[in-house]
């Protein structure tokens, strides 16, 4: 029954206290770049989310079952790095076949999840906390899920606020990050829940 609680706490505090993008502010790249519409958001989300949780599991196993029997573990970075770039190229792969609108949507940004800092943030993070495989994938789908919350609000407030008047100076990307430093300060109540 502990496990079950733990699992919870990792879910909730991955995906809402610790939000990658706005507390760890990990991912930024794509979060500013891919948030102009909902949809594409909502795509870019999904891809994170299957590449984040994937790669948590494969570089848990390789970590625990190859790389630390073989005392190796220095090695850890590269390897996740290799793991985490097969899992988007696979990613592109699909999207380019079955989803072709989606694909030229995301644009440049599908192969930055390979250098997106939170997806090799997410692995280290796993071996860091001494997770086993099964906290380590949920913390990867939780945090991914946390990703995905803050790109698609992002999106929305982008798509609310695209027509308003605005001083030309604050056009275009400023009012953007003013938004995205709100998004930062509301998420920031949720590190005050006790449980």
């Amino acid at each position: 029954m502990n496990t079950v609680k733990d699992l919870l706490l990792i879910m909730i505090g991955s995906s809402l206290m610790s939000n990658v993008v706005l507390s760890q502010f990990l991912g930024l790249c794509p979060f500013l770049g891919v948030s102009k519409k909902v949809n594409t958001a909502a795509g870019m989300g999904s891809a994170v989310i299957f590449v984040i949780t994937l790669s948590s599991f494969v570089t848990g196993l390789i970590y625990n079952y190859i790389l630390t029997p073989l005392n190796i573990e220095y090695l850890q970075t590269i390897v996740f790095i290799l793991v985490i770039a097969a899992l988007v190229q696979f990613v592109e792969m699909f999207l380019k076949k079955k989803v072709p609108s989606l694909y030229k949507a995301l644009g440049v940004y599908l192969p930055l999840i390979t250098t997106n800092c939170a997806v090799l943030g997410i692995a280290l993070t796993n071996v860091q906390k001494d997770y086993n495989i099964l906290y380590g994938v949920v913390n990867g789908f939780a945090t991914a899920v946390g990703f995905t919350i803050a790109i698609v609000l992002l999106a929305g407030i982008r798509e609310k606020i695209e027509d308003n008047d605005f001083l030309p100076a604050m056009k275009g990307m400023p009012i953007v990050l003013v938004a995205a430093g709100l998004m930062a300060i509301a998420f920031c109540g949720f590190g005050s829940l006790s449980f």
